[in-house]
């Protein structure tokens, strides 16, 4: 069964790169972003992952964790480690798990017959703190992944769950953002919103990021 958005995710306990991990005590009260990956040795992941190391500062920053997966074996991956530090230009610094028995790959339902019946397909989970799966997408092999998304809606998650507000479409971190329907009483708009906001229609109000 497909994993949905606020279900909890999965533990699981599987090597890695960094040694046997237990996920949610490896998470912590920390994010998570959990990326899969069909094999070792592959061109487009190469990239990915090798970018991810250099968004260590970012993902720190934002209390997030980030942990790779694919099905070939830990001795792969410290090759497959070498390769991507040496073309990408940097240093792996988070774990890459190595499914062999397609464990954490059942229980993630990265295994879809239609594109391979033995190779995962290239998914990402965002996880928060509470172990709840809070986005998921799936990319086709031929189209690298867009981290810079991916933070952004980290960043999005992050402000909607401490303010009442949500983002409008191509936000970024700094932008207006938009009231949430469900908040009508004029008193509390200004107490939440002390910046005020303005009301493109009564369903439609933006104000400046609360945080800002």
């Amino acid at each position: 069964m497909s994993i949905q958005l606020g279900d909890t995710a999965p533990n699981f306990t599987q090597d890695s790169s960094e040694g046997v991990i237990n996920f949610h005590e490896w998470l912590g009260d920390s994010w998570g972003v959990l990326f899969s990956h069909p094999a070792d040795f592959t061109p487009v992941c190469t990239t990915e992952l090798g970018f991810t190391a250099k968004l260590k500062d970012e993902f720190a920053a934002r209390n997030v964790k980030a942990i790779a997966l694919s099905v070939d074996p830990v001795d792969s991956h410290h090759e497959w480690i070498k390769d991507i530090n040496e073309t990408q230009n940097t240093v792996v610094n988070f774990p890459i798990l190595a499914d062999e028995d397609r464990k954490v790959s059942e229980l993630y339902d990265l295994i879809h017959p239609n594109a391979s019946s033995t190779l995962t397909v290239r998914s990402l989970f965002i996880i928060d703190p509470n172990k709840k799966v809070r986005l998921t997408i799936t990319y086709p092999a031929s189209t690298g992944r867009n981290f810079h998304e991916i933070l952004r809606v980290i960043d999005s998650l992050q402000l909607t769950d401490n303010y009442k507000v949500a983002t409008p479409a191509n936000w970024v971190d700094g932008d207006e953002v938009v009231i949430v329907p469900s908040i009508q009483d004029q008193a509390e708009l200004d107490e939440r919103f002390p910046k005020g906001y303005r009301a493109v229609k009564p369903y439609l109000r933006l104000t400046p990021q609360p945080n800002r």
